[in-house]
């Protein structure tokens, strides 16, 4: 029973901590006197929890600037951008991308390794390995790696650390996480928490963690590239389904008896809107499926080819409708790399979206492109340790369910 007890007090403790932390992530420059009333514990509380993470690296006082007035000035504090950083990697059908960042977001490094399309599940994570060691070699010695998140481009069982099945790579049922800690054992990476997720679930947290803007809940994330997926936050929460597919968009049949897809099916929103429909009506050979061949062919005004972004465009309309009716989001985010195609994609959709929402007599959906372009997904994964490590009530046990409701209990720590 005692055993128990000092287990409940310090896991109120760890709540408290990453409360405070979450705070001053959304709102820097709080003393402690006006953090205590946000999250509502006592300011001896407060001043004993800051206290250990700023020695730790979480915090940092910012100094005081002199205004002549009388009395002492509390001290503002806010997250330390210096000595805890993240690591993020997009794990893409012929690339990895590796980012490392402040505990806000920041960018302090990243590089892109290529291992072309035919790369086997190992091959690929000894090079994703390889690049997380590069980027943790760059970094100085004092700063401390305190996550490790991974998009990856298919249904993830998070509990698990199980890629269930990435269907523009051919993989099935890769134990990802474990094949991953196998290559970094007895590194500096060892032993450092390591989170897994669909690729626009991690960008839809990177939205959320990095880039709040209000009234954006729900908030859906769509990523358009050689597949197509959507993250969704509801209630500062991801939806990640009872198997790990929740999201999966592009697997949505928007057309009976249409193009073949990756899935098996016909007619799903990703064999009409991704890269491979922009090329010869969807049947273009995987490898000639680039956005540099489409972008040449739009400079060169091919017609065939502006009707084909033309079309991808209005069935992405047509799936942001489906998409905005299901969720009633406060805000769409757009990214991935045909939303680099600008205009000829995109006016179509929000053409096609808009005059959706005329004919209801609705407004049409807040709709943006993500501010993090080529680095969404790598800067989403580091936002998702973050996301998973300030918020241990919702992840105590390994499948993430949220097990305690309450984000700050009122108890002074242990």
């Amino acid at each position: 029973m005692q055993a128990e007890a000092n287990g409940s007090r310090q896991l109120l403790k760890v709540i408290n901590r990453m409360a405070l932390v979450r705070h001053l992530c959304a709102n820097p420059g709080l003393s402690r006197a006006d953090l205590a009333i946000a999250v509502g514990l006592t300011k001896s509380t407060v001043s004993l929890l800051a206290r250990e993470l700023i020695m730790e690296g979480w915090l940092a006082e910012r100094e005081i600037v002199a205004t002549g007035d009388m009395g002492r000035r509390p001290t503002p504090l806010l997250i330390d951008p210096n000595r805890l950083l993240l690591l993020g990697a997009e794990v893409g059908v012929e690339s990895v991308r590796v980012v490392a960042t402040s505990l806000t977001g920041e960018l302090q490094a990243s590089i892109v390794a290529n291992y072309g399309a035919a790369c086997t599940a190992k091959s690929c994570i000894r090079i994703l390995a390889a690049s997380l060691l590069k980027v943790r070699e760059g970094l100085n010695a004092h700063q401390q790696v305190l996550g490790i998140g991974i998009g990856l481009p298919g249904g993830v069982d998070a509990s698990r650390g199980l890629l269930r099945f990435a269907p523009n790579l051919g993989w099935r049922d890769v134990p990802f996480a474990t094949l991953l800690q196998e290559k970094l054992a007895n590194s500096e990476l060892a032993g450092v928490p390591l989170f897994l997720q669909n690729e626009a679930a991690v960008a839809a947290v990177g939205e959320m963690e990095f880039n709040r803007l209000p009234g954006a809940d729900p908030l859906l994330y769509v990523s358009i590239s050689q597949g197509l997926g959507a993250g969704v936050i509801v209630g500062d929460r991801l939806l990640t389904g009872s198997r790990g597919f929740a999201g999966e968009v592009g697997h949505t049949v928007l057309q009976l008896n249409g193009p073949l897809c990756s899935c098996g099916r016909r007619g799903c929103a990703e064999a009409l809107i991704a890269t491979r429909a922009m090329l010869n009506g969807g049947s273009a050979d995987t490898a000639q499926c680039s956005l540099s061949v489409i972008r040449a062919r739009l400079t060169d005004k091919d017609p065939e080819t502006l009707a084909a972004v033309t079309s991808a465009g209005h069935y992405l309309g047509v799936l942001l409708q489906n998409l905005a009716t299901a969720y009633d989001p406060g805000s769409i985010v757009l990214g991935g790399d045909v939303v680099e195609l600008g205009e000829p994609f995109l006016n179509s959709a929000l053409k096609t979206l808009n005059d959706y929402a005329a004919a209801a007599n609705l407004p049409p959906p807040s709709v943006r492109v993500s501010r993090f372009g080529a680095n969404a997904v790598a800067v989403g994964a580091a936002a998702l340790a973050r996301y998973r490590l300030t918020r241990p009530a919702l992840f105590l046990s390994d499948g993430g369910t949220a097990v305690v409701q309450t984000d700050v209990l009122h108890e002074e720590p242990a």
